[in-house]
């Protein structure tokens, strides 16, 4: 059995990788095949046996990803296959070393590819933890559909995790949905970049500040678990094509000084709404205008929007001064639409840019 891609070859394990099997041992990086043995004495007869068990119970198989030197970079597997039912399930690990490069991907469009045009399978699992970022988008750009979360279904070293259940039926298109693309965004004073780690404390800050808290249906006592979840959460949204959340700072020292996440992204009709918060160290100096703004005309020129929508409290004057010094458009008012509020709906269309 060998696959081929554009530039990966999937073949089975054997005892010309023993010097590269080792060396990964020792180093301790985590991507084999489960039952790799943890001692490089067993890597002899894992090779020649033990890693082969699984396609000779009929049930799956584990393959190598070698790129063109025929390195060892990562491991695919198929297994839990039934026949019967006409169903398999497929799992992937990438060294570490080449991570970020598309292999993942490369490799699952590869096997699936295999697996439809060689046997009668007819559909294909994939599973992830829900907290696992880069396999959901592995997931994702291989044209996997997710199909829901269970709860508490993985048991790491950590803890249970929540497993995202993803499928690929024989007929799907395997074309990948649309998705917002990371990217950084630049005005004459503010520099907009994904949420990271760094920013969990100053989004933290924000969130709990008293008149956020007020005018927002953010949770009380906002803490930084609570930013950490936000953040995780934006990225897993944006992974399933339904917005993406920046983070505002200051292009003059670096310092945040808001965050901007748009959300509910219609596709087909190529709609979203955005939402905002301004830290309170920062308040006054027009900066979710600024970005919103900034955001806005990336929607419309580079992916093709047609309509942002924002929706403020009636009570919160101050977010709607940002809307309206934007360039937004007030249409209305949707009563009872946040824990009893009534919102003041906004609009901005391209031709509002002008």
């Amino acid at each position: 059995m060998r696959i081929t891609t554009a530039r990966l070859v999937l073949r089975p394990f054997s005892t010309r990788d023993a010097d590269r099997i080792r060396s990964i041992v020792q180093s301790g990086v985590q991507f084999l095949p489960p039952g790799t043995p943890a001692k490089v004495s067993g890597i002899t007869h894992w090779l020649k046996t033990g890693v082969h068990e699984l396609h000779r119970s009929g049930q799956g198989v584990h393959l190598a990803m070698a790129d063109a030197d025929d390195r060892v970079v990562g491991a695919i597997s198929l297994f839990k296959t039934s026949w019967g039912a006409g169903t398999t399930e497929v799992g992937y690990g990438v060294h570490p070393l080449y991570r970020g490069r598309g292999f993942g991907p490369e490799a699952v469009r590869g096997l699936v590819d295999w697996v439809f045009a060689t046997t009668e399978l007819r559909r294909i699992d994939l599973t992830a933890n829900l907290d696992n970022l880069a396999s959901l988008r592995v997931a994702q750009k291989a044209g996997f559909t997710w199909e829901g979360v269970l709860r508490d279904a993985a048991m790491e070293d950590d803890g249970p995790h929540d497993l995202v259940i993803f499928g690929l039926l024989r007929g799907d298109s395997r074309v990948p949905f649309e998705t917002l693309p990371r990217t950084e965004l630049r005005t004459q004073r503010l520099m907009l970049r994904p949420l990271a780690e760094a920013d969990v404390a100053d989004l933290a800050a924000t969130g709990a500040d008293p008149l956020t808290q007020a005018e927002t249906g953010l949770p009380r006592g906002y803490t930084e678990a609570d930013a950490r979840a936000f953040i995780g959460a934006a990225e897993r949204a944006r992974t399933r094509g339904h917005g993406i959340a920046y983070a505002v700072a200051e292009l003059a020292g670096g310092r945040f000084v808001a965050n901007v996440d748009l959300r509910d992204a219609d596709w087909a009709n190529r709609t979203v709404e955005v939402g905002y918060m301004t830290a309170p160290w920062a308040r006054g100096k027009g900066y979710a205008g600024e970005a919103v703004r900034a955001v806005a005309r990336w929607l419309f020129v580079t992916q093709g929007f047609g309509r942002l929508q924002l929706r403020a409290a009636v009570s919160n004057v101050a977010s709607q001064r940002v809307a309206e010094k934007a360039g937004f458009v007030r249409e209305g008012v949707v009563r009872n639409a946040l824990h009893g509020q009534d919102l003041v709906v906004y609009s901005l269309i391209p031709t509002d840019l002008i």
